[in-house]
């Protein structure tokens, strides 16, 4: 009985994924991140564009999948991942530039929006982690 009552406690109903200002910025990110990457030579179309493409999509698609599970542990998990995509993503951003690839203005535009988007999620996440 006790093991069913902590599923009760845990269950929740799914966010609005869409009304999330960081998922919105997110997305906006990812489109971002497609015009960056338009410029990279061709032998980087499934290396260093590949990478980069997937990681940004990969930010608002765990935000929005984790939005639908059922517990708040999944969605703190799915928000963790979204923020490791964010990582991932800044050091590729780095990497682009030091290989020449990307303007530094360009790269700078990204760096903050990576970074705001990053502080976002991770408040959100301390702030559902300490309702749980």
């Amino acid at each position: 009985m006790s093991n069913q009552k902590s599923e009760i406690r845990t269950k929740r109903k799914s966010v609005d994924y869409k009304k999330l200002v960081f998922w919105q910025k997110s997305v906006k990110l990812a489109k971002a991140i497609y015009q960056f990457t338009k410029s990279f030579p061709d032998d980087e179309k499934f290396g260093l564009t590949s990478q980069m493409r997937r990681a940004a999509v990969s930010v608002p698609s765990n935000i929005a999948e984790g939005s639908q599970r059922t517990t708040e542990k999944e969605f703190l998990n799915f928000l963790l991942i979204a923020k490791g995509s964010l990582a991932e993503l800044e050091t590729q951003r780095i990497l682009a530039c030091e290989l020449g690839y990307a303007s530094k203005k360009d790269a700078t535009l990204l760096e903050a929006q990576i970074d705001e988007i990053g502080r976002m999620l991770f408040s959100f996440y301390c702030k559902l982690k300490s309702e749980d």
